[in-house]
């Protein structure tokens, strides 16, 4: 182990617990960890990590406590008890729930005199340790700074504000937009898929053209902040007429149509409230106001 480096606790060894402290061994970190199920340590105890028998006892054994569990009803369960442990120690939290949960634990630190930084893991356990794969974190900027080099291990640290729930509300954000994107690849590549061209020939087709998007994204990012949306583009009633497309092609050639009609129904919304001849971004208007707010 290297000397320079500050001992690391990581309590939770699930998939994600496992690859975090994985990497934390990798590196040098003097490295404790606990798991409800202590046989799921074996490995790491193998290639060095110290085994505590009580959370309590993990939390003692490092300056720095990082938290990987199901959700916060497990987080609690297991730090409840054992709170007085945390108190003048440093709590990462990386365990996924919501922004009021980062909220919530974020003020219970603050009450067992711990420092507390938010965290959502943008990758899967494969991933971990990669400069390329984010890590988002929220929350105290000393604590932030302070441990930066420790959580650049894991990937790239991306510091987004003092609110602790920031984290979570951008993984839940980015999720959002992993699941809409990947849906409307699979609804294009079962598109094409039905003339007989594979998902391995369209693929690289679709990636380029997500890069172009990607422009669309930033060109619409201030349309956005100001709320003025001039349609010298491609006016959402131009996107009405192209959509048209999609549901005919895919309907011909018997694919599901519950996402792209989704997307329609959206426009055409958008259009009633009196953006047809504006951008694409003045979607963002009629997404902002809940149906029941009409």
């Amino acid at each position: 182990m290297h000397s320079d480096r500050p001992a690391i606790t990581v309590i939770g060894l699930g998939s994600m617990g496992s690859a975090l402290a994985a990497v934390f061994l990798e590196r040098g970190y003097e490295t404790t960890v606990w798991n409800r199920s202590a046989h799921r340590a074996q490995s790491l105890v193998d290639r060095g990590a110290r085994l505590a028998a009580t959370p309590e006892e993990a939390i003692a054994a490092s300056p720095l406590t990082v938290a990987c569990v199901l959700d916060y009803e497990v987080l609690h369960a297991v730090l409840d008890p054992v709170a007085g442990a945390l108190a003048g120690k440093v709590l990462v939290n990386l365990t996924s729930g919501s922004p009021e949960q980062a909220h919530e634990a974020a003020v219970w630190a603050r009450s067992h005199a711990a420092d507390y930084l938010d965290g959502a893991i943008m990758t899967t356990p494969p991933g971990v340790g990669s400069p390329e794969m984010m890590f988002l974190y929220s929350g105290s900027p000393a604590v932030f700074e302070a441990h930066r080099p420790t959580l650049a291990s894991l990937g790239d640290p991306l510091y987004l504000g003092t609110d602790p729930g920031l984290a979570s509300l951008y993984d839940a954000a980015l999720l959002g937009l992993m699941w809409s994107t990947m849906t409307g690849w699979l609804h294009g590549t079962a598109l094409v898929g039905a003339e007989k061209t594979p998902a391995t020939a369209f693929t690289p087709v679709a990636i380029r053209w997500l890069t172009a998007v990607a422009g669309f994204l930033t060109t619409y990012a201030p349309q956005v902040d100001a709320g003025r949306y001039p349609g010298d583009d491609a006016t959402v009633d131009v996107q009405i007429a192209a959509i048209d497309h999609l549901l005919h092609a895919a309907a011909a050639r018997g694919i599901d149509n519950a996402l792209p009609e989704l997307l329609k129904s959206t426009m055409e919304r958008t259009k009633a409230a009196g953006h047809g001849s504006d951008s694409y971004a003045s979607v963002i208007e009629v997404l902002k106001k809940r149906t029941d707010d009409k």
